[in-house]
């Protein structure tokens, strides 16, 4: 995928799962949630790869900034990240985890005649409960989810399925004009391997289909191989892929 394809998927990424604060430093975007602990939404992101500009006093600053904020200092290297960066951050110790995957297909090619005819939830109470239960999650993550899901400015499609009152499944959705993400895809442990997880992928991206998306896209851990082999099976492929630098003393 071509650096300005990267730089719109970023941007999609970045509206559908919002930070609560943003601040700049050239082209680096400080994302910072107090209310959340996720990685993605409190690291530096590095949009430009020729953007090494006092680069070791900006990565000082950064890494101050987080500690002041109650935060481990976190860089997010994707391929928008200067070579010259990551390689400053290996010689300073940071350590390199958690690689992801970008995956995208474009949704004339997914077979969505199949899918269900599901509604969203609007009750994003009621949706964090049932994926809060059914990814094994602890409950006091549900107010900082609910400022994260609120704060979704695209469409967004909430999605649970349930056997019986149980639920079993959820996911979300954001349509962003033409792209569908999906985020906060999961299955209870002990429903996995029934065909839960494609279920679910095809009723949202049907309503994405509905509003006029054309390109859905994800992101997966690298060492989710089930998940990404589900992904591959339904028609998305590698677009990019990104890796977290945490500071050693951290």
């Amino acid at each position: 995928m071509q650096l300005a394809q990267i730089r719109q998927f970023e941007a999609v990424g970045f509206r559908s799962w919002p930070a609560s604060s943003v601040h700049y430093d050239g082209s680096w975007a400080i994302r910072m949630t107090a209310s959340h602990p996720s990685k993605r939404l409190n690291s530096v992101n590095p949009l430009d790869p020729g953007d090494t500009d006092n680069m070791e006093q900006r990565v000082t600053r950064a890494a101050q900034r987080f500690r002041a904020y109650g935060r481990p200092p976190i860089f997010r290297q994707s391929p928008l990240a200067p070579e010259a960066l990551d390689s400053y951050l290996n010689e300073l110790g940071w350590i390199r985890f958690d690689e992801s995957m970008v995956m995208a297909a474009d949704l004339s090619e997914i077979e969505l005649g199949d899918a269900l005819d599901q509604i969203p939830l609007k009750d994003i109470g009621r949706f964090i409960d049932a994926a809060l239960e059914v990814q094994n999650d602890d409950p006091a993550l549900k107010p900082g989810l609910f400022e994260v899901i609120n704060a979704i400015r695209p469409s967004k499609g909430l999605f649970v399925i349930e056997e019986g009152a149980l639920p079993v499944s959820t996911a979300i959705c954001v349509q962003d004009g033409a792209l569908a993400g999906l985020f906060n895809i999961g299955t209870a442990a002990s429903r996995r391997r029934v065909g839960l997880g494609r279920t679910i992928i095809k009723s949202a991206l049907k309503w994405a289909l509905q509003q006029g998306a054309k390109k859905a896209w994800l992101q997966v851990e690298m060492a989710n191989t089930g998940a990404i082999a589900l992904y591959e099976q339904m028609g998305f492929r590698e677009a990019y892929r990104y890796a977290y630098r945490r500071a050693p003393e951290t």
